[in-house]
């Protein structure tokens, strides 16, 4: 569970996040929308532990991101709109990285990477520096090193960026698998149709305030989401 308490954050003058609160729930996956510069990775990095923040708190189970933040990361896993990975290391070196400092047992990340490096077709290519790889599939390999070592807690920014649309498909599906196993699942987005039509709670945000958040159904009512989405952007 995530629960942000009236979080502000600001750069100097300007008020990047105004008062920010909602709890995501275990078991739910979380769409957070919002136009460019509205907030939405500022919320993530501060979330994740990246960025600190100026007032209100973040818990994530329970425990405070800014007192406690190893275990609370240690309980969540990480997937940043552009993947920032070693390029110079081998797609399996890098993923038994993370592994590693999650100390994940021998056996367990064993049976994850086998799993997901088939899901993701990418068997062929784990011996592969990452260097070589396109931007889709350096996004593979970030979303199985977060998925290795089978996190509570995973947060994405623009996750479905750069996936072909099997990919897209894949990760919904595996997601899907995660909350039925009381996992919680928080991510930005621009992509409506897929929020919409995969998660069961939105935020939308707008120069740093929420406008509006809730249950999908109850946020766009009989509307579609874009349709609600644009509305309140005006």
């Amino acid at each position: 569970m995530i629960e942000i308490k009236n979080v502000v954050k600001k750069y100097g003058d300007k008020t990047a996040l105004k008062n920010v609160s909602f709890d995501v729930d275990d078991g739910e996956i979380f769409a957070f929308i919002g136009h460019n510069g509205a907030g939405k990775t500022t919320l993530i990095k501060a979330i994740t532990g990246i960025h600190d923040f100026d007032e209100g708190e973040i818990l994530i189970n329970g425990k405070s991101i800014k007192t406690d933040a190893i275990s609370c990361k240690k309980e969540m896993a990480y997937v940043p709109d552009n993947p920032e990975l070693y390029e110079n290391m081998k797609a399996i070196d890098f993923i038994d990285f993370i592994c590693d400092m999650y100390e994940v047992p021998q056996e367990k990340r064993e049976k994850n990477v086998a799993k997901y490096a088939k899901i993701f077709e990418m068997e062929k290519n784990m011996n592969d520096t990452i260097d070589s790889f396109s931007h889709g599939m350096k996004q593979k390999v970030a979303l199985m090193a977060a998925l290795a070592h089978e996190p509570k807690v995973l947060i994405m920014d623009e996750p479905f960026v750069g996936l072909d649309p099997k990919a897209v498909f894949d990760m919904k599906e595996i997601m899907r698998e995660m909350i039925k196993s009381g996992k919680t699942i928080f991510f930005s987005t621009h992509i409506l149709d897929v929020a919409e039509k995969l998660c069961t709670k939105v935020a939308i945000i707008k120069k740093g305030e929420i406008l509006k958040v809730g249950s999908m159904k109850a946020v766009k009512g009989d509307k579609s989401l874009e349709k609600i989405f644009l509305e309140l952007e005006k």
